[in-house]
């Protein structure tokens, strides 16, 4: 059963990092495309970043390209997001998400239609 756990969220003050973990159970990386989305209130969910099958290099979306770096650890099939510069735009709950059936390049925009995605942690940017 493909289990998915974020940790690390919180309220931060604006130009803080943040690093965002998500422990993966039921699946191991290589078969599926993983990612990250996040949903602020009242607000779509938004695709940070993914990394296809059997890959390695995350790609990202435009706004979070430089800021936000996306790193898994295949030994311990957890997941790592890097928030850098924070501001309270980013404030927003966050999600990790696995995907079985995609295959070749991944799109971050597709992220939130993943089939599989954590309970998510709140990350909240204020003064």
């Amino acid at each position: 059963q493909v289990q998915l756990v974020e940790s690390g969220g919180g309220l931060v003050q604006p130009g803080t990092f943040l690093i965002l973990s998500c422990a993966a159970s039921g699946f191991t990386f290589d078969d599926y495309a993983i990612g990250w989305f996040r949903q602020a209130p009242g607000r779509e969910p938004e695709g940070i970043s993914c990394i296809r099958r059997n890959g390695y290099r995350s790609y990202y979306a435009d706004p979070m390209r430089g800021r936000f770096t996306f790193s898994r650890d295949k030994a311990k099939n957890t997941m790592l997001l890097e928030l850098h510069s924070l501001q309270s735009d980013d404030t927003a709950i966050y999600y990790c998400a696995a995907d079985p059936r995609r295959d070749g390049d991944c799109s971050p925009s597709l992220v939130p239609t993943y089939p599989y995605s954590g309970q998510g942690t709140q990350v909240t940017v204020s003064s």
